[in-house]
């Protein structure tokens, strides 16, 4: 018989009670269930499947700029890299950042069949494609390398995985969390993001805010799928304990309908929006139950009329039917009317805590500061490191000669480094970077970058040695970045509010908050305010649709390094600035699209930059909407101090012009607004503004230029929806170049593809009427010229031109002549063989009084 295996002989044997053993197991696998996958972390709310999957697809690139990717390639990249679990789980969670019905701000835009509020199911992931939405890429993932979170090994220790993402937004509170974990549960309801970074500011300015004021500001949820809150005293219980019961309505309305041809009206209670989570399908199917067993009465179909713009269920009532009873039972029976429990648990530490509403929105708050904190110090280090470097290679510039003789003389690198530092008391670094210079360093532009890269960084690192050494400046960044944030992403509450039926309890209505802030006192208002700083500053705007925002500092020493002898070409990757102005940090500009939409970007949320950074594109700072839109940015404008005195002239393709009040671009929201409705053929060409007693003149290719006087009777102020009036008629090879607002006193320069151009008074152009054919302003000398650009002169302006060959050219405006609409003009600019004329710009120069002027 083989020898009996004795498996305990070789080991320690541990005795063990089994109620503590399995006391002991089942705690180590609750904690496991709660922190690693059902409770989201209060810094940046997320679950860590949630956390996964953001930055997987920020590993691979899926930025929303970029092209969709099938949501199976995301799925494995997260299960393969992070995430050993089943793959629907992680294409579940996928699938719920996509949905709006689901998220009140989606992190993750999606294309194909992602479900619906019907509760069918979402397409295999083999077949739908992801990538992340503008808010997710920005409010989560923009700071992610930037060395402000930590970082620990995945499953297998090899790839690192961050503990929390570096977030810029509550996102626990706008899009709230639901997760069950092993004896306890979290129920937190999505919100309103500009009610809540409006809480965030008070809460910087005012430690102290009492919960009556803060509520005021945050009045209760904001569920994506809409609804109406009809009772306040559980959001008074949920924000000030965490946890509470919120009764929830869908909207409901009563109508009278045409049932069919012939046929009577009939009563009928119809349903555009249902509360948060239910099933549409599903209560549908609950109510023709009722309806079948009896215990609703007096209804004779049920119809879903909904469609891709909405919900709209339309219940058909009998004749004799009380619909207000009828409405009442609904609520009662269905789910109609359903209470949200709210349940604030996070993990606060790798602890789960049930928090109020301050704290939570305080833990983000310390998060943030903490994750700037720590930005602005890895910045701080690398701005010295790379000052370090550049101040030794000046030194090395500075003292060139010596620096060729130990070259010369040394038997080999190691030698020269050690000479180097003995001589010119370097380090270690700046030695290295010295051998390592390479020769076109030795010129004169590269030692004049050298310097102003080295006073950029000295100024760059005096400010983040500002924002770190003073609590109340790192306090301001981040309520900027706040305010940015906002008016980026923010938009309307969807769900309403009822007060509660005891006044005493009751919390102040949604829609009477704005009236509430202007009657209260002074102090109160101040948690409405935003904090602006007014600072001047310096616009550049290119050829690629990036803007820069420069210190005047920065921009004159930039100015005196400038070579203008000559011409100079464009290489691949450089890009022209079209237009230089002075504004101020707290002005808005007004950016309209081609297709006539108009949005505000505060000059102050623009990045400011050095003179030779890149800047940001324009685009990505407009609101989403924008963002999206096809047809591109056509022009810009300041908000004057006094709008009520100015119009904005804009003038289309077609040859049509409306004129509105600049008044109408106050208070632009995120939505943005309709400046102009244009036909599917047409699009803008250019806007002006415009100031009492002005002439308009509109220029085409072929040389015609039309003067109208701007006022009332001529260009009446229209309404936005309409398309505007016939300006110009145009020819059939013909096309609108552009237009100029300018007095009669002015100069208009024109300038043709062929290098001509001249100089005529404004008062020489004869007067015309809108519809007209106007009047030929220049003669070609020969048949293939063309008009390629009109600009109204003034003393405070560079004119360039902009050639086929990418090259720049700045004309001598004195030598170019004056002449009537007979002449041809001079050929000002010596052009290469097959060389034309593309495009003619202003750069407006550093002077008082610049900052109001349009694009």
């Amino acid at each position: 018989m083989a020898k009996q295996l004795n498996v305990l002989s070789g080991g320690q044997v541990i005795t063990t009670a089994l109620h503590t053993e399995m006391q002991q197991s089942y705690l180590e696998y609750a904690m496991s269930v709660i922190v690693g996958r059902a409770l989201p972390d209060v810094r940046d709310g997320l679950k860590p499947v949630h956390r996964r999957i953001l930055y997987a697809m920020h590993e691979l690139g899926l930025t929303p700029d970029r092209p969709y990717r099938k949501c199976a390639r995301v799925v494995g990249d997260v299960l393969g890299k992070y995430h050993p679990h089943g793959d629907q789980a992680v294409y579940d969670a996928l699938v719920r950042m996509v949905q709006d019905f689901s998220s009140r701000y989606p992190l993750l835009a999606g294309h194909g069949n992602f479900g619906s509020v019907d509760d069918d199911p979402p397409a295999a992931m083999r077949y739908t494609e992801t990538r992340l939405a503008p808010i997710g890429n920005e409010a989560l993932l923009n700071e992610i390398g930037e060395a402000t979170v930590d970082f620990i090994g995945n499953f297998d220790n090899s790839q690192q995985e961050p503990t929390v993402l570096p977030s810029q937004l509550p996102i626990l509170l706008l899009n709230g969390s639901s997760g069950i974990a092993v004896g306890m549960a979290t129920n937190i309801p999505p919100h309103n993001l500009g009610e809540v970074v409006d809480g965030l500011m008070a809460l910087i300015d005012h430690p102290n805010l009492s919960d009556e004021k803060l509520l005021e500001l945050i009045p209760g949820p904001d569920f994506p799928t809409g609804g109406e809150i009809v009772d306040t005293r559980g959001i008074w219980d949920a924000y000030t304990t965490g946890r509470g019961s919120i009764p929830v309505r869908g909207i409901a309305q009563i109508e009278e309908i045409q049932v069919g041809r012939g046929k009577h009206r009939r009563t009928a209670i119809v349903i555009t929006e249902l509360p948060f989570q239910v099933n549409k399908a599903g209560w549908i199917e609950k109510v023709a139950e009722l309806v079948s067993q009896g215990k609703l009465d007096g209804i004779s179909d049920i119809r879903d009329e909904s469609d891709r713009d909405g919900i709209r269920v339309v219940i058909e009532l009998k004749r004799e039917a009380n619909p207000h009873k009828l409405l009442n039972l609904l609520y009662k029976q269905t789910a109609l009317q359903t209470n949200f429990g709210v349940i604030m648990l996070a993990l606060d530490n790798g602890q789960p805590r049930q928090m109020p509403l301050r704290e939570l929105m305080q833990r983000f708050l310390d998060f943030r500061e903490e994750t700037l904190t720590r930005r602005y110090q890895h910045e701080l280090n690398q701005a010295e490191n790379r000052r370090h470097i550049v101040e030794g290679l000046l030194i090395a510039l500075e003292n060139l000669d010596d620096i060729i003789d130990i070259l010369r003389n040394a038997p080999d690198g190691s030698t020269a480094k050690a000479e180097f530092q003995a001589e010119f008391d370097l380090s270690d670094r700046q030695a290295d970077a010295i051998l390592a210079m390479p020769m076109r360093r030795l010129t004169g532009i590269e030692q004049e970058n050298l310097q102003n890269e080295f006073d950029e960084l000295t100024d760059r690192i005096a400010d983040l040695e500002r924002l770190l050494g003073d609590r109340r400046e790192l306090l301001k960044s981040l309520k900027k970045d706040l305010r940015s944030l906002k008016k980026k992403y923010a938009d309307d509450r969807r769900t309403r509010i009822t007060p509660s039926p005891d006044p005493s309890s009751a919390l102040p209505e949604e829609g009477n908050a704005k009236k509430q802030q202007a009657e209260e006192s002074s102090t109160q208002a101040s948690f409405f305010e935003e904090e602006i700083e007014d600072e001047e500053t310096v616009l550049e705007l290119t050829q690629r649709g990036y803007v820069r925002r420069i210190s005047i500092k920065s921009f004159q020493r930039q100015n005196r390094n400038r070579n203008e002898d000559g011409p100079v070409t464009l290489t691949e990757g450089d890009d022209l600035v079209l237009q230089t102005q002075i504004t101020s940090t707290a002005k808005e500009m007004i950016v309209l699209t081609r297709s006539g939409k108009a949005y505000s970007v505060r000059v102050g949320d623009i990045p400011q930059t050095s003179g030779r950074a890149k800047g940001t594109p324009l685009v990505t700072l407009l609101p989403p909407a924008a963002q999206s839109d096809p047809t591109g940015i056509v022009g810009h404008f300041m908000l004057p101090d006094h709008p009520q005195d100015k119009n904005l002239l804009i003038l289309t393709q077609q040859g049509r012009v409306k004129r509105l009040p600049v008044e109408d671009f106050k208070g632009l929201t995120g939505r943005g607004l309709t400046a102009l409705k244009l036909k599917d053929d047409d699009q803008i060409v250019s806007i002006s503004l415009t100031e009492p007693d002005q002439q308009l003149i509109v220029a085409t290719s072929g040389g015609r230029l039309l003067r109208v006087e701007i006022n009332d009777d001529q260009l009446p102020i229209q309404s936005r929806t309409s398309q505007g009036q016939l300006v110009m008629r145009l020819g059939k090879r013909e096309k609108l170049i552009g237009c100029v607002t300018a007095s009669l006193g002015s100069v208009l320069l024109m300038v043709t593809e062929k290098g001509y151009a001249k100089r005529t008074p404004v008062a020489t152009l004869r007067q015309s009427h809108p519809g007209e054919l106007g009047a030929q302003g220049i003669q070609f000398a020969s048949k293939t010229d063309a008009l390629v650009g009109l600009l109204g002169l003034r003393p405070d302006l560079e004119v360039i031109f902009l050639s086929t060959q990418n090259r720049i050219l700045r004309p001598d405006l004195t030598a170019i002549p004056m002449g009537g609409r007979d002449s041809t003009g001079d050929r000002i600019v010596k052009l290469e063989r097959d060389e034309k004329i593309v495009a003619v710009s202003a750069l407006q120069q550093i002077l008082p009084g610049t900052s109001e002027s349009a694009n």
